[in-house]
């Protein structure tokens, strides 16, 4: 057996025992990961709907390329108390992921919370302190939410941009300013009062007894 063959099947064995490892890391942690990224989207949807102690799932568009998913917060007496959704798109650098809370009369924000962002350190990664997320509890959705520099925000629909991180700001803004005139578009406030979520899915029905002798002693 030449070199070349001796190298070739050596390399095969590598890889097949690489492709045999990775396969088996990806079983074992990808059910942590889904499990964690749930738990974050649970905790985010309570974060900015700080009444809800429950929330349903309302799929809207499942039939379309860009379907969407709203988050409605109940309180603990059943009551609807906002919604929640995720704004994502372009910031300086990479996609930026918004879970936003919207109240159930779609005029102010509850408030939001940025799930994920790679802008630059020290600068536009300040959007996701509290300082800055803050201050969109309780703005103005109409006519749409603008930023300002360099001075505190004069209208209900205004927030303060990070000094130094405008690009970043702006982007905060726009991408709640697109998802928010999406979802309400998309699930009028007249639809979403009215919603009723399905019942919850009832246990199988126990195995009729096919031997005629019940279940009696």
């Amino acid at each position: 057996m030449n070199s070349v063959v001796k190298m070739f099947l050596n390399l095969t064995v590598i890889g097949v025992l690489s492709g045999v490892i990775l396969a088996a890391v990806f079983n074992v942690a990808n059910p942590l990961i889904l499990i964690n990224k749930q738990k974050e989207l649970e905790e985010a949807i309570f974060m900015v709907l700080p009444a809800a102690v429950a929330y349903d799932t309302i799929e809207l568009g499942s039939h379309l390329k860009d379907p969407l998913t709203v988050y409605r917060g109940t309180g603990a007496d059943g009551e609807a108390v906002g919604i929640a959704y995720k704004a994502e798109g372009v910031g300086f650098q990479a996609n930026i992921v918004i879970m936003v809370g919207l109240d159930m009369d779609y005029f102010k924000l509850k408030g939001i919370k940025v799930l994920e962002q790679l802008e630059t350190p020290g600068l536009g990664n300040r959007i996701n302190e509290p300082e800055f997320e803050g201050q969109f509890t309780g703005v103005d959705i109409e006519p749409k939410i603008e930023y300002i520099k360099y001075r505190k925000p004069e209208k209900a629909n205004q927030i303060q941009a990070i000094t130094g991180a405008t690009i970043s700001s702006d982007a905060v803004v726009k991408n709640i300013n697109r998802a928010t005139a999406r979802i309400i578009k998309a699930l009028p406030r007249e639809e979403l009062l009215s919603y009723v979520p399905p019942p919850p899915p009832q246990p199988p029905a126990p195995e009729e007894d096919k031997t005629g002798k019940g279940n009696g002693e």
